[in-house]
């Protein structure tokens, strides 16, 4: 039986935040050209861009206290928050582009205003909070930032977190109007239907289990499709790997050098979820800690109002645990088939550094309930055990990679792509900030992969985000208009957003 062949100018693997966001962004600028998508899964924004397999936070740095770092001097160097804070703006000017064009509708029910606050305990952390609301505050991107230490203040804040509070250990936080709640699956889902709209050919129930370069030049996968069986094959000028966990898999059979060497280590996630209206009712914000004494980044303690299928919950997490599988349905095989003899000895490395990351992962697996609601009572004293449950969030795989700076098998925090020295084909691997910053990183990636058309198109990418290429930082006054517009567009100056609940 002959294998079916096709041919397209794109093929993105995933049907995620990513895939959706590269897929829109193209359409945009060359609307001529042929897009398929491979997704293994039913839907679209099933994995980790799925509303329930991650935090649904606009990540801005506007309350991730991991984002700025205290410096031996005892300055906070805000850096990193500020890069985070302009990716994150560039992605709410695309989503206001699309929006006004009505190429997506009801921002509603995607994204939401919402405070952003962190809070901490104890003297030494109350003067970094201090140190680093000062820094923030002076910065025109994190204007509107307020800082308070006042009990009373503090309970007209976050009267859940403050309620039945005994500890005489002083307390501080910091708070911004301007934060936000973003549903990525449904934003994943709405650009999708945008693009079926456009004639992208969607391939669902279809996993990708091979790459190869042709002779020609071209991209040539290797496709089953789950239902029949059967396999097909299909070629491309361009392939992105957006399969979130799954991209490494896929990196490793494309055999391109700039993959070679890079490993992945998966961490699970669990929250805590608060489905009771009276307790949901007392909170409404999004409330990030700071992460104990060697524990990870990923393991910053929030608690979360949400807003999922037009009905607010509270979460609070996450928790991590470990499975070896790349993705929530993913294999079991996953992390040994990864390991490969050109990252054996970084995968290693990587092992014999972080023991102590083994070590808290192991301790959080084995976690019961009410040891859970003991680090949830940290942030809600009167937390009761019948008013919440565990919910099982999604997979995230840790990039592992030699650096200059760690050495062999340095463990990566964030977000990371992977591109071929001529550009035809690039993988997005990595965790947080991750969807925030999805515009940003999809702008990145046509900026390295199409660079012989960045001159033509970047009038059409100014049209949709009026930034590009300028630090709103330096630039206030447009900073402010670009604030304006994106909040009327997308309705985040509603004083109570939660009367969008009630809208159809």
């Amino acid at each position: 039986m002959s294998i079916k062949e096709t041919k397209t100018d794109v093929i993105l693997i995933g049907a995620g935040i990513m895939s959706a966001t590269l897929g829109t962004l193209l359409k945009e600028l060359v609307p001529e050209w042929e897009i398929t998508v491979f997704e293994k899964l039913a839907n679209a924004g099933e994995e980790s861009s799925n509303e329930w397999n991650n935090a649904g936070t606009g990540h801005a740095a506007l309350c991730e206290l991991n984002y700025t770092v205290e410096k031996p001097d005892g300055s906070v160097d805000i850096s990193k928050a500020t890069t985070i804070n302009e990716q994150f703006q560039v992605s709410m000017q695309f989503w206001s582009y699309l929006v006004k064009r009505k190429l997506i509708h009801n921002p509603q029910d995607f994204i939401m205003p919402l405070p952003h606050m962190s809070i901490v305990q104890g003297d030494e952390n109350v003067e970094f909070l201090k140190k680093r609301f000062k820094a923030l505050s002076e910065n025109p991107l994190f204007q509107g930032m307020e800082f308070s230490d006042d009990s009373e203040k503090l309970m007209e804040w976050i009267p859940l977190m403050m309620q039945d509070r005994t500890s005489n250990e002083s307390i501080a936080a910091t708070k911004i109007d301007s934060g936000t709640d973003v549903n990525f699956g449904s934003l994943t889902r709405m650009l999708f239907d945008h693009l079926e709209s456009k004639d992208i050919n969607m391939k669902y129930k279809h996993s990708v289990i091979g790459i190869n370069r042709t002779n020609e030049g071209l991209w040539e996968l290797k496709v089953r499709n789950l239902e029949s069986g059967t396999v097909e094959r299909h070629t491309a000028k361009f392939v992105f790997v957006g399969g979130g966990g799954g991209s490494i898999h896929l990196l490793q059979k494309s055999g391109i050098p700039e993959g070679k060497h890079i490993g992945g280590f998966p961490v699970s996630g669990l929250f805590m979820v608060c489905n009771n209206p009276e307790i949901v009712e007392q909170h409404h914000a999004k409330v990030y800690g700071k992460a104990k004494v060697g524990a990870p980044p990923m393991s910053v303690p929030h608690l979360d109002t949400r807003f999922i299928d037009n009905k607010k919950s509270l979460l609070f997490g996450p928790f991590a645990g470990f499975t070896p599988k790349f993705l929530k349905y993913g294999s079991v095989f996953d992390l040994l088939t990864s390991v490969k003899p050109d990252n054996l000895v970084t995968m290693l490395a990587a092992g014999a550094k972080n023991m102590s990351l083994t070590k808290y992962l192991i301790q959080q697996v084995m976690l019961s309930k009410e040891k859970r609601m003991d680090e949830l009572r940290e942030f809600i004293p009167n937390a009761k055990s019948e008013d919440w449950d565990l919910v099982v969030a999604g997979q995230r795989v840790q990039v592992i990679k030699d650096t200059e700076a760690g050495g062999k098998g340095t463990l990566q925090f964030g977000t990371e792509v992977i591109t071929a020295s001529d550009g035809s084909i690039a993988a997005l691997l990595g965790a947080s900030p991750g969807a925030s910053t999805a515009v940003h990183v999809m702008l990145e990636v046509i900026a390295k992969c199409f660079p012989e058309h960045i001159e033509e198109w970047e009038p059409k990418i100014k049209e949709m985000i009026p930034s590009y290429g300028v630090s709103l930082m330096e630039n206030p006054e447009l900073l402010h208009q670009i604030h304006t517009s994106t909040a009327d567009t997308l309705g985040l100056n509603e004083e109570d957003p939660l009367l969008l609940n009630s809208m159809v």
